[in-house]
């Protein structure tokens, strides 16, 4: 009878155990799970003319869809053909958000083009695109290779610098841009002030990295991005391959842009790591302020 007793206590105490693991496994899994769901949500976010910009800041919501006004009259291109792209940048003036420089890039240091509120590229710019890590996203086929090298170094990692969002036409950068400009309008903005609070979120087409195909938005466009085992490992490693955090926190005064810790932007090893260890942005960098 004793040992009966045992055996049945014996019983209960490893079925106990067995739950408990298969409980703790459960819970692994789910955790698992949510993470990758994270992870893979990205992914299908593949930006095209008819879906609007994801918005990464709280005055970002409600975009509105208005009669869009017929685009400002476009500045004349200018042709610049300097010795260095250095000189490039400060080769003609600046425009402004109304009247931007309309430039032409330089072959020889496409990597190092700028563009910026106040320096656009012509409406007609068509880069030659490629699919990247069996996304839906696009980049420049220049840029394409170096993302894909980062995007597998960092996967041996563990980390998945998966592609959210690359390219975007000229055509959805003007849309989104006006409905951006119509949203502060609403809200009691002049025209001009809402041109420039849009342009703070949302930059005029022409001056978007993303119009380039020389940019990507990694994972998401939220700012908890920079708590992330992806975020962290670009800031250690992105600049070993040429991409550099464009629109830094504590720079929004030279940028004009909000602080985007999802966005990178190639600019060659060489230029990536000299501005990484000096701590400018493209502008400081270029002498374009």
């Amino acid at each position: 009878m004793v040992n009966l007793t045992k055996s049945k206590n014996a019983r209960g105490f490893l079925f106990l155990m067995l739950s408990i693991v298969i409980l703790f496994i459960s819970i692994v899994c789910l955790v698992i799970n949510n993470r990758n769901s994270k992870i893979i949500s990205g992914a299908t976010i593949g930006e095209t003319d008819e879906v609007q910009e994801y918005q990464s800041t709280e005055e970002a919501n409600d975009i509105i869809e208005p009669d869009t006004e017929k685009s400002e009259a476009k500045a004349p291109e200018t042709t610049i053909t300097p010795e260095t792209t250095k000189q490039q940048v400060t080769a003609v003036a600046a425009g402004t958000i109304n009247n931007p420089t309309v430039i032409t890039i330089d072959e020889a240091n496409w990597n190092l083009t700028l563009v910026n509120s106040g320096y656009r590229i012509p409406d007609s710019y068509n880069p030659d695109l490629v699919y990247v890590c069996g996304t839906s996203e696009r980049l420049d086929s220049k840029v394409a290779k170096h993302y894909e090298k980062m995007f597998e170094a960092a996967q041996k990692d563990g980390v998945y610098l998966t592609p959210c969002s690359g390219y975007r036409s000229y055509d959805l950068q003007e849309r989104n841009y006006n409905n951006k400009i119509a949203y502060y309008e609403s809200l009691g903005y002049s025209k001009e002030d809402a041109a420039v609070k849009a342009a703070t979120i949302i930059m005029p087409p022409g001056s978007s990295e993303h119009n380039l195909g020389y940019a990507m938005d990694i994972v998401c466009v939220d700012e908890w991005f920079e708590d992330t085992d992806e975020f962290q490992w670009l800031m250690e490693n992105a600049a070993d391959y040429g991409f550099i955090l464009r629109y830094p926190k504590d720079k929004q005064d030279i940028t004009k842009v909000t602080y985007e810790p999802w966005h990178w932007r190639y600019v060659g090893v060489e230029a990536a790591k000299e501005i990484k260890a000096s701590g400018q942005v493209l502008e400081e960098y270029l002498k374009a302020n």
